[in-house]
């Protein structure tokens, strides 16, 4: 259950971060009211995740990793942003070291 949350955390950022994109500097309603309720969520969810014991280092390193690479794909993907072969190295790398973190914690 604390995995599900966790991913339903990195979901909702996730979605608030490409609604913030939309938002046009927080001057179109509907996109912003997404991103606040994205970020709200995501944070709440957070929270839930470290009451549940989840190690912190852990907990936030999944979350950012996974948040900023799904980002990056979907910008790519989705939304014309560029992604180099080095950023996308980058992204490789970050996975990598999150993967390393939760790895070498002891259980």
């Amino acid at each position: 259950m604390t995995w599900l949350l966790l991913v339903s955390a990195i979901a909702a950022e996730v979605t608030g971060t490409i609604a913030l994109r939309f938002s046009d500097g927080f001057t179109r309603l509907l996109p912003s009211l997404v991103a606040l309720a994205g970020y709200g969520a995501a944070f709440w969810l957070l929270a839930q995740v470290l009451s549940r014991g989840m190690n912190i280092g852990v907990a936030y390193g999944v979350w950012a990793a996974l948040g900023v690479s799904l980002v990056a794909v979907i910008g790519a993907v989705f939304l014309g942003d560029n992604l180099t072969w080095v950023q996308a190295c980058g992204v490789v790398l970050v996975i990598g070291g999150v993967l390393a973190l939760e790895l070498g914690g002891t259980h």
